[in-house]
């Protein structure tokens, strides 16, 4: 059992902690598209039991309080903020105060998190807070609380702790997690072993009622909102009444389903991200992704989405084995001529828990032992062997497929395409969003992950015969 301190303490006091991905020293102003609400920090502020003081700091926006009284720390990890959250949890352990982690990165890397923490929730978090804060209340708190099963999506994130913080004026609400594809390079797959569950949908219309505001939009954050595409219906046909302008994701299934893009259209969507990743077929196989090509591919699923007035954010990907410099061509061309409203050129991250991190560390081609924690490692940097070209040459390519795609020319050839101009709003805002991805096409280039700022040393449990032993190790 672990011991916690103050634990007669009334009432018990609970501290969510936000991570950023990281900062350059005496960095002033955080990356503005990255602020928005973070759900899982309400979602755990509303599976807390009953008469919990519960604070909330978003380490994105806001000095972490580190000597405020506290008794448990709770912070979801994601593979990018893996190094900041073990700073920021150091910095709790060194005052004495117990931390929790959870999130993507503590279910895929389970040995690597339970190292800077007392406690570790691997799986989603519904079943499981409640036991994690009664057990430290009650001083019977376990190293490993696991969930068994996909727990039922019937809590409602606790927006509260958002009061007075400067996000984004976008509304996040979540229908449904997971996705049934099993892509090779996502983490999502690996976590919810390619399975999807959805939210009671009169729950997540109560919701929207209660959070919607006059003209805001809203971003259903489901990583595939259309993985049953029978519930994704039933949500439209439920949400209709609403005048809602929302997004998504969705996997490219749904642009060959007539009355999905009808419902689509009148329950207010107004884009869809799509990720298209590849246009080579060998490559999209070696993706898991060979779907992406039926009924005639990518082209004839764009004149459907058009054909309902959909605009579309495409995403593309490279790095996979038979990529070469002219498949940036080949996908920016596409791009371009098909009106995409906004598009992404990214490389692949290796994952760690993802199939395609595995073969690349079969295969010796990964550059880092743990990229996400390796002090050498900068954002957008290529952290693995590509087959065709060199990682600078891969990472040079991604940056000028964007500048060709947001250069002026391609932003007014793209806006003569009337999905993107059917009224003088829709081009405003087309043009607007251009141009600042646009502005933004190296913006994060080269950010360390954890800040640069911290001058501490992480508090690192050592395995010791099994054991884990607690002490002060400098990494």
């Amino acid at each position: 059992m672990i011991t916690s301190p103050s634990l007669t303490r009334t009432p018990f006091r609970l501290t969510i902690v936000h991570p950023c991905v990281g900062r350059f020293t005496n960095m002033k102003r955080y990356i503005r598209t990255w602020q928005m609400e973070p759900i899982p920090a309400a979602l755990i502020a509303a599976l807390a039991p009953p008469n919990i003081e519960t604070r909330f700091y978003d380490d994105r926006l806001e000095p972490v309080p580190f000597d405020e009284p506290t008794d448990l720390v709770a912070i979801s990890v994601e593979t990018y903020t893996a190094k900041r959250a073990y700073q920021i949890a150091s910095e709790y352990r060194r005052r004495g105060v117990p931390v929790v982690m959870g999130g993507f990165h503590a279910t895929l890397c389970p040995e690597e998190v339970m190292q800077y923490c007392e406690s570790i929730v691997i799986g989603e978090a519904e079943t499981l807070f409640p036991e994690v804060v009664d057990d430290y209340r009650h001083d019977q708190a376990k190293k490993v609380y696991r969930s068994s099963e996909r727990p039922a999506l019937q809590t409602t994130p606790d927006r509260s702790i958002f009061r007075g913080k400067r996000y984004l004026p976008v509304r996040l609400v979540e229908f449904a997690r997971g996705c049934r594809f099993k892509c090779d390079f996502c983490a999502v797959q690996s976590f919810f072993d390619a399975t999807h569950n959805h939210r009671p949908i009169d729950r997540v219309v109560e919701e929207l009622h209660r959070v919607r505001r006059p003209g805001q939009l809203v971003f259903f954050i489901d990583d595939n909102i259309t993985s049953n595409l029978e519930q994704a219906k039933d949500l439209m046909r439920a949400i209709m009444p609403l005048k809602l302008r929302w997004i998504s994701q969705s996997a490219i299934n749904v642009a060959y389903d007539d009355e999905a893009l009808d419902l689509m259209r009148r329950s207010g969507c107004q884009g869809m991200l799509v990720g298209f990743e590849s246009l080579d077929p060998q490559t999209l196989k070696q993706m898991n992704k060979g779907f992406n090509l039926m009924h005639g591919g990518p082209a004839e699923a764009l004149a459907n989405f058009r054909r309902h007035g959909l605009r579309i954010y495409g995403t593309f990907i490279f790095g996979y084995d038979h990529d070469t410099p002219e498949s940036f061509v080949t996908a920016g061309n596409f791009a371009k001529q098909q009106g995409l409203a906004i598009a992404a050129f990214n490389h692949i991250t290796p994952f760690p828990g993802t199939p395609l991190y595995q073969r690349m560390e079969q295969e010796g081609r990964l550059l880092y032992e743990a990229w996400w924690l390796d002090d050498r490692y900068r954002y957008n940097m290529i952290p693995f062997r590509p087959q065709q070209m060199s990682p600078q040459e891969l990472a040079d390519l991604c940056v000028q497929a964007r500048r060709s795609f947001y250069s002026w020319p391609s932003i007014l050839r793209r806006a003569t395409h009337r999905v993107n101009y059917r009224s003088p709003w829709m081009l405003l805002n087309f043009l607007v969003i251009n141009a600042m991805h646009q502005w933004d096409i190296e913006g994060r280039n080269g950010l360390p992950l954890g800040d640069e700022n911290w001058r501490g040393s992480l508090i690192k449990a050592a395995l010791d015969g099994g054991e884990l032993v607690h002490g002060p190790l400098s990494v």
